[in-house]
């Protein structure tokens, strides 16, 4: 017999149908986030994670095989609302008004529950994460494209290759002040816009 795949094994067991399933299965996934955020890893496991959501160890593996589709299941949750927060960017009435409305979702999102967007951040290294990954970095990176373009940008090459520069400038420098501890949004925030800003600058890719 074949065996199953890790990516596979990270799956959901089955969708909740009903409303109460559905209240199950947040449950299970917010307990997941708060003993990541109590305990860290090594108190990471399922019969925990089913204790602090009150249900059974069965009604979890109901829905969830292992931990890892747990988690993969928290850090769906966790990007969701900022990937609708960035896919707005490129609709922006100027040209700093969406790099500001950028820099504030991608900081809020990691500041808004620092300890668990450290661990998840370590999570997405370690698992067959990188459609979930992609993903958002396609999201961040098309709304800047569409934002650069409807304000000036030079089209083609350049600006494609502008819009994911600027997005893993803004990524590197948010998650590394996350595994800093950092806590100042404000601050994080300005030096995020100084160094985008004096990329696009620098590069020529539009005029400030």
């Amino acid at each position: 017999m074949a065996r199953k795949s890790s990516k596979n094994r990270m799956e959901p067991r089955k969708r909740p149908a009903q409303a109460r399933s559905a209240e199950t299965v947040a449950a299970i996934v917010e307990a997941a986030a708060r003993i990541l955020e109590d305990k860290g890893f090594r108190g990471y496991n399922t019969n925990d994670v089913a204790a602090r959501a009150g249900v059974s160890i069965g009604s979890l593996y109901q829905y969830f095989p292992n931990k890892d589709a747990i988690t993969k299941a928290l850090l769906r949750r966790e990007t969701e609302p900022l990937s609708a927060a960035l896919e707005q960017v490129g609709d922006a009435p100027s040209l700093a008004e969406g790099l500001r409305h950028f820099i504030h979702a991608a900081v809020a999102h990691q500041l808004r529950r620092p300890v668990l967007a450290r661990l998840l951040d370590f999570e997405e290294a370690r698992l067959p994460l990188q459609a979930e990954v992609g993903a958002l970095g396609d999201v961040g990176a098309k709304a800047l494209a569409r934002l650069l373009a409807r304000h000036g940008a030079r089209r083609g090459a350049t600006a494609r290759t502008a819009s994911r520069d600027l997005f893993a400038i803004a990524r590197g420098m948010i998650d590394a002040a996350g595994e800093r501890g950092e806590t100042d949004a404000r601050g994080l925030e300005t030096r995020v816009a100084a160094a985008m800003s004096g990329y696009l600058e620098r590069m020529k890719i539009i005029d400030l």
